[in-house]
């Protein structure tokens, strides 16, 4: 059993419960996010399985606040650190199995591994994941979506713990998918679901992921330290087009940039802050804003303190 105890009497460390992962203090956690930019987590908590999870949540104190983090493909983690107890769940939950035409996927199984596996097994119907960045747990949250199907179009089950502790199974009517969010509470943790396919060809089925993939190369900056899209599209509109709009397109404020590629996109030039990425953001709210009268809303995940500032 890991137990890490710290030599100051009031540290957030001595608060916690015995766990079989790991603890980390004051870990860098901008290594986990596609942006490599942001402080630490005052304590890191790295699972070793769903049980270990289980029993964290219920010993622990309960005004200590938790995050869960995925592999930060829409994340920015603000340069003064995220307080509390950041959780990163591991390999124990990236477990991908099929059943007939079901996907059984962890939270922590990349999206584009789920279709793979799809296509070893010749179920359709997954194609559209290999468009999509992150991971399922992340996916969950957001209700991702690209090329014209989203993941209410193909999950049956959810499954999440409480902050109490409480394994969940829900519905689909139960976790409630929308647009780019879901209705299930921001502090449950996404542990994985059920998924539902058909019966395919592994060909064809292979044809149309590398469309998919083809298709966001060209259009989107993959090779470039970005998240995925910055702002939902609102009403029907094309949140990019109102960037471009706006002239946003290619703006700079420090190290960080508009995409010239698909200005929905921010990028990370090398040496970025993300006072530098979520600034900029902000301008581009602003300027969209000020020439079209659409208020922008931020699709990327924005966690933590500003830097010397705590956020409210």
């Amino acid at each position: 059993m890991m137990v890490i105890k710290n030599h100051y009497p009031g540290s957030l460390i001595n608060q916690l419960p015995p766990v079989r992962g790991k603890y980390d203090i004051e870990a860098p956690i901008a290594q986990f996010t596609w942006f490599r930019t942001g402080g630490p987590a005052e304590v890191l908590f790295r699972p070793a399985d769903a049980t270990d999870l289980k029993e964290f949540l219920i010993n622990k104190p309960h005004n200590i606040p938790i995050t869960t983090i995925g592999v930060g493909s829409n994340l920015l983690v603000r340069d003064g650190g995220v307080p509390g107890v950041v959780i990163r769940l591991g390999r124990p939950f990236s477990t991908i199995r099929t059943k007939g035409t079901e996907i059984h996927a962890g939270a922590m199984s990349l999206d584009y591994n789920v279709a793979k596996a799809a296509r070893a097994e010749s179920i359709a119907g997954f194609e559209f994941l290999a468009g999509i960045p992150g991971t399922i747990g992340g996916a969950l949250r957001m209700n991702a979506g690209a090329y014209g199907r989203e993941f209410r179009d193909i999950v049956s089950k959810v499954m999440a713990l409480t902050p109490l502790g409480q394994l969940k199974c829900l519905s689909t009517e139960d976790w409630a998918p929308r647009y780019r969010g879901c209705g299930i509470p921001s502090d449950w943790i996404f542990t994985g679901c059920i998924m539902d396919g058909v019966w395919g060809n592994e060909t064809e089925i292979s044809r149309a992921m590398e469309l998919v993939q083809s298709a966001r190369t060209d259009s989107q900056p993959i090779r470039s330290r970005t998240g995925g899209s910055t702002y939902k599209n609102p009403n029907g509109q094309k949140a990019w087009e109102l960037i471009d709009k706006a002239g946003c397109r290619g703006l700079r404020l420090g190290k960080a940039q508009v995409s010239e590629k698909h200005c929905n996109f921010l990028i990370n030039l090398g040496g970025a802050s993300t006072a530098d990425i979520e600034g900029l953001g902000e301008e581009v709210r602003r300027r969209v804003r000020e020439v079209t009268g659409i208020e922008l809303e931020w699709e990327l995940e924005r966690i933590g303190k500003y830097s010397g500032v705590e956020h409210e």
